[in-house]
């Protein structure tokens, strides 16, 4: 018999709060059932496998960070909706460190286009259009911002900027600023 309560959305958040308090990579439906202290096996009439529940999770993620973007982008432009799409993904990753590394796993192309991952793209590329890039450079900017916001991310929360009296704050707001010149500034070579 399932347990009373138990269904696959309440399994998805409880993961996604696993994932936060001991990291996305400790999240298994063993760890879920342990947390739910039920059987393995009654979690299995709503999950396939550690791996249903992953995908679950980062699909969460994936909704709940498009979410906080577009409620941050909602009537912005320029750098000020740049500054604004980056705050969120850096706060979430703050907040959520597990949701984060969630967000960052490898779907199914399949999968991965029914995702809000789609959502952040567009977002993307609406943030691009005040800055007047055209094809190949949209493309070329949507991949800079992503690998330069993600890797200022990762390295923040894993302490790279520890050892500096520089703020880190200090340091986003100048890659920022940077980011918005170089938008504006950019010609095609």
């Amino acid at each position: 018999m399932v347990r009373a309560g138990l269904t696959t959305e309440r399994l998805t958040r409880a993961g996604a709060e696993l994932a936060d308090e001991v990291g996305f990579d400790q999240v298994t439906v063993s760890a879920l059932a342990r947390r739910f202290d039920v059987k393995v096996a009654s979690l299995y009439s709503h999950l396939k496998n550690s791996q249903d529940l992953r995908t679950r999770i980062a699909l969460f993620a994936l909704e709940e960070l498009a979410d906080r973007a577009a409620d941050a982008l909602a009537g912005r432009a320029g750098k000020d909706a740049l500054a604004a799409f980056a705050n969120v993904y850096r706060d979430y990753a703050r907040e959520h460190p597990g949701r984060y590394a969630a967000a960052r796993l490898r779907l199914d192309p399949e999968t991965a286009a029914a995702s809000a991952g789609s959502r952040h793209a567009h977002m993307t590329r609406a943030i691009l259009r005040g800055y007047d890039l055209t094809e190949p450079d949209q493309t070329h900017a949507v991949r800079l911002l992503g690998s330069v916001f993600h890797g200022y991310v990762s390295l923040e929360l894993a302490g790279g900027f520890d050892h500096t009296d520089v703020d880190s704050q200090e340091s986003w707001s100048w890659i920022v600023d940077s980011l918005d010149a170089l938008l504006r500034n950019w010609t095609a070579p």
